[in-house]
């Protein structure tokens, strides 16, 4: 996503050389002082002059980051929703398969997308698949045969289950003829892993 930077960082303790990094969840500095402020304790975060200055709990970090810092606080303060991360856009046609995350429903309705259960012969944008075991993933195949050459299969599944993990995914993916591209932290108890059509395939 672009967000990390070679910066100086001034906190009380000091004015520290190093590298920072805005995640999901925390904004992190990592030099000879290391530095993690989870975002949902940032009180404020203001640019000015090339300064990003944020305000957590009763200390406050100052980071020299130049022309991004604007860029920086702006997703700090206005962080993206869930369908941002997963590419949920208005007007897209979203195929739901598998495991039902009914709230997750309700999101893309709201969105303005158009929900399908079954694959239009035109191939749907988004592909939504609820695994809760490794022997669902035998259907990824299937569903990438209902996507769009340049669409989106997410594959939704529960964070720490011996029933499925990250490396049954992923190789499962790679099965199906498909290229992992990033992965999103879909709920507290739920993980969603991206996966497209290789170009060359399209």
């Amino acid at each position: 996503m672009g967000y990390d930077a070679t910066c100086i960082l001034r906190i009380a303790e000091g004015t520290i050389e190093g590298k920072a990094f805005l995640e999901q969840h925390d904004l992190v500095f990592r030099g000879p002082t290391r530095l993690a402020i989870p975002l949902k304790d940032v009180t404020s975060a203001v640019a000015r002059d090339g300064l990003l200055t944020v305000r957590y709990g009763r200390r406050t970090a100052t980071f020299e980051l130049g022309q991004v810092a604007g860029k920086w606080a702006d997703r700090i303060t206005n962080p993206p929703s869930r369908l941002d991360k997963l590419g949920v856009k208005p007007g897209l046609t979203v195929l739901i398969a598998g495991t039902i995350h009914e709230v997750l429903l309700s999101e893309i309705t709201s969105r303005g997308a158009r929900v399908v259960r079954k694959a239009p012969s035109a191939g749907a944008d988004v592909v939504f698949y609820g695994a809760d075991r490794r022997q669902a993933l035998n259907r990824l195949a299937g569903l990438k045969s209902g996507l769009k050459p340049n669409g989106a299969l997410w594959v939704i599944r529960p964070k720490g289950s011996p029933a499925i993990s990250e490396s049954d995914v992923m190789t499962s993916g790679r099965n199906a003829g498909l290229v992992d591209v990033k992965v999103v932290s879909f709920s507290a108890t739920h993980t969603a892993e991206k996966f497209v059509i290789p170009r060359g395939a399209r």
